[in-house]
């Protein structure tokens, strides 16, 4: 009679044990999974949603890492960024001055042909639009879409979230 419980109870601590492993995984970890393979993906889009205004001074310091040993493995992969939280409010120019080590960051990626794009939904919400971010920085009309657009493509996902 108490096997099955047992059983039960067994199975609903491994399959604890499973997400909380899962929980711990790094986005350093997804990277580590795309270069481990034999083939790259045809891209890889990295996503920031962050509701702190300052998580852009960790994450494009981190992305553009990720960036430069996803290159250095597959010269040829394609690579975007989009930020669609209360974050993307960093790369408005305004915040240039505050910011700008990730101002510099944004830029060098561009140059180096990876898009930065942010939501520009979400910015429309804080009554701001396309004239209040930088020529260098792509307002795409929605950040989910971007990303599945980007999906639909082959590219990989990658969440970028703070160690």
């Amino acid at each position: 009679m108490y096997y099955p419980k047992i059983c039960s109870l067994g199975l609903s601590i491994i399959f604890l044990l499973l997400q909380v492993d899962v929980a711990y995984a790094t986005t350093q970890d997804d990277v580590n999974n795309i270069l481990a393979e034999k083939e790259a993906p045809f891209g890889v889009v990295f996503e920031v949603v962050e509701g702190n205004d300052s998580a852009l001074e960790w994450a494009m310091p981190a992305i553009n890492k990720f960036v430069e040993q996803l290159r250095k493995r597959f010269p040829d992969i394609g690579l975007a960024v989009v930020t669609h939280g209360k974050e993307q409010f960093g790369l408005m120019t305004s915040e240039k001055k505050d910011m700008p080590a990730v101002h510099t960051t944004v830029q060098s990626l561009v140059a180096e042909g990876v898009p930065v794009h942010v939501c520009g939904t979400h910015a429309s919400w804080y009554g701001k639009d396309d004239n209040d971010f930088p020529d260098y920085v792509d307002v795409s009309p929605a950040g989910p879409t971007e990303i599945r657009n980007y999906e639909d493509m082959g590219y990989a996902l990658v969440r970028v979230e703070q160690p």
